[in-house]
């Protein structure tokens, strides 16, 4: 199975500690060179600050995650009009490899990518598929500890991942 990731999964799953989920449920992930560099880049912020960044040492030491440059470049430039970097060239990526899954939690890149037929799913799909596969127990507390953390969700996104978790009520 072919799945790339754009950084929103990868930051937000680190945040709340369950990054080696992705390893669990996906195995490998392909990530595309813009969204390693928007998780792992040393900005000015102090030394401190940036190594506890959620995300950047579970990226670099990943060895399971594969970053490669895209090639069509034409293509990420157009749709740079309405994507960020990362989730343009994680879009163009997917189409390139043939992905079967593509990572992705912004609305506007799922609506893109799905419009291309990628097949899309984002960090709360990651955790109710944990749960269907038997890796967590829960998927609640984890929702919660994403809202915690400052994850942006709906309510209905909220109740719809805990009703086919089976922890609805």
């Amino acid at each position: 199975m072919i799945v790339v990731s754009n950084s929103s999964p990868l930051i937000a799953l680190a945040k709340i500690g369950e990054f080696e989920l992705l390893h669990s449920l996906y195995e490998k992930l392909w990530i595309p060179a813009a969204v390693r560099e928007e998780v792992t880049r040393v900005g000015q912020d102090s030394a401190e600050i940036e190594k506890n960044r959620p995300g950047i040492e579970e990226v670099r030491e990943a060895t399971w995650i594969r970053s490669v440059d895209v090639s069509n470049l034409a293509a990420v430039q157009l749709l740079r009009g309405r994507l960020d970097a990362g989730e343009s060239e994680a879009v163009v990526l997917a189409l390139e490899l043939n992905a079967d899954l593509l990572l992705i939690d912004e609305a506007r890149g799922r609506r893109v990518a799905e419009a291309e037929g990628i097949t899309t799913s984002g960090t709360v799909g990651t955790l109710v598929a944990a749960k269907t596969q038997g890796l967590i127990l829960e998927v609640t507390p984890l929702l919660n500890a994403l809202v915690a953390s400052g994850f942006r969700m709906s309510q209905d996104l909220y109740e719809t991942a805990r009703q086919i978790a089976g922890e609805e009520g």
